[in-house]
């Protein structure tokens, strides 16, 4: 079969999310199923009905070609593969959609996207995760998406009012806690390596700051692997935990959502701690998480010039302005152009019409992300390798980026 140049994840996401942009303004709408029960008789009503049911198969066909036509991009066409454990995702969410549409769990304001890590957490680690659902979880991909397709229901006007604090609360905490963690690392003996995936993934965002540092000094992938562990297993707590405290202490929206964006080191975790406390939240949750991705290309760039000039020997290529291209987030850039596009170049009809379906569409992607992150995620590996230290190093430089980003989000936010 004819394969196409493989192309970047990034850009993967950038082109399914604006193909999806541009079929939902032509008129192709696939739309959640609805539910809201109290009674197991509301329930299979609305289990049977024939429109939920015709909105269920069109949404997976809706996905699964989209995932199919990613997997064609990235040279690694393997349909029989993905459809197995990709219907075994799309269940998990549709449960968890099921679950969060009871009444009284509506009152408590409980997102799809917690129920959805919840059940993927309880399947990997209560049942096991079979092998054949493990081709279908392409959690980043998925966060990707729906990260794009949140850009046409965010203003681009509140982007640069915004943005602006966003990229001031970034630089300073982005600095700050990349060196103490840097610090706290060799204190606790770790390697090198560790020390630069670690400081990068705490500071700036997570798992792509973990493998854009691996990747600028030539890492271990085991360590990568370690590290990525960490950042979705410590993000689980903190995503459930930091609403509840942001509402307790009487946080404004953009104070939480500035506070939420920069300590929680996944996209989708921020989303989905962001959508707990609101829209306007969310927006402030969103635009300071990208203004940390935004100098993660600048980031990427600093290390390879440290590493090549202190670690490497001999005749060695060194890097160059390339390197910030090569690093920086392109679903950042997509974020941003899907926002200018419905902010001044769709019509105000045009855009009334289609950001609804984009919207549900950009839920449905974070849903599946979320269970997969579950289902990717188990609790005994924390404290396996070099007998904690790492896991450690991570909490406690993760707890200083807590009390310290509060700080900085109050004087920038308030």
């Amino acid at each position: 079969m004819l394969q196409p140049k493989k192309l970047h994840e990034d850009w993967i996401a950038v082109i399914i999310a604006f193909l999806t942009v541009t079929l939902v303004v032509a008129g192709l709408k696939p739309a959640l199923p609805k539910y809201s029960w109290s009674s197991g008789n509301e329930l299979w009503t609305q289990l049977t009905n024939t429109s939920n049911l015709l909105h269920i198969g069109a949404l997976f066909l809706w996905v699964l070609g989209s995932l199919l036509l990613a997997r064609f991009l990235a040279g690694d066409f393997k349909p029989a593969a993905l459809v197995a454990g990709l219907l075994a995702i799309v269940l998990i969410s549709l449960l968890a959609q099921i679950i969060t549409a009871n009444k009284a769990i509506k009152e408590l304001g409980i997102e799809v996207v917690l129920f959805s890590l919840l059940l993927g957490l309880f399947i990997s680690n209560v049942i096991g995760l079979p092998q054949w659902v493990k081709p279908a979880l392409q959690t980043e991909l998925y966060i990707k998406i729906g990260l794009v397709l949140l850009g046409t229901n965010i203003i681009f006007g509140d982007i640069m009012q915004a943005g602006l604090l966003g990229i001031l609360q970034s630089v300073v905490v982005v600095f700050t806690v990349w060196y103490f963690t840097f610090w706290l690392c060799k204190m606790l003996g770790l390697d090198d390596e560790f020390r630069m995936m670690i400081s990068s993934a705490v500071s700036i965002c997570g798992v792509s700051a973990a493998i854009a540092t691996s990747g600028a000094i030539e890492g271990d992938n085991k360590k990568l692997s370690h590290v990525i562990s960490l950042v979705m297993i410590v993000a689980i707590p903190m995503m459930l935990v930091m609403p509840g405290i942001a509402v307790w202490a009487g946080m404004s929206p953009a104070v939480a959502g500035a506070w939420l964006g920069g300590t929680i080191d996944t996209s989708g975790a921020v989303v989905a701690a962001g959508t707990k406390l609101g829209d306007e939240a969310l927006k402030y949750a969103t635009i300071v998480k990208f203004s940390q991705n935004v100098l993660l290309g600048l980031a990427a760039f600093i290390i390879s010039l440290y590493w090549s000039y202190t670690k490497k020997e001999g005749n060695v290529e060194k890097p160059t302005l390339r390197t910030i291209w090569d690093r920086f987030p392109k679903f950042v850039l997509g974020f941003i152009v899907a926002s200018l596009l419905f902010s001044f170049v769709l019509p105000a009809p045009v855009v009334a019409a289609a950001k609804g379906s984009l919207k549900e569409l950009q839920t449905y992607w974070f849903a599946l992300a979320f269970t997969c992150i579950g289902l990717e995620t188990k609790f005994t590996d924390i404290f396996k390798v070099e007998n904690g230290r790492p896991a450690i190093a991570f909490i406690i430089a993760q707890l200083f980026n807590v009390f310290f980003t509060l700080i900085v989000a109050y004087l920038v936010f308030r």
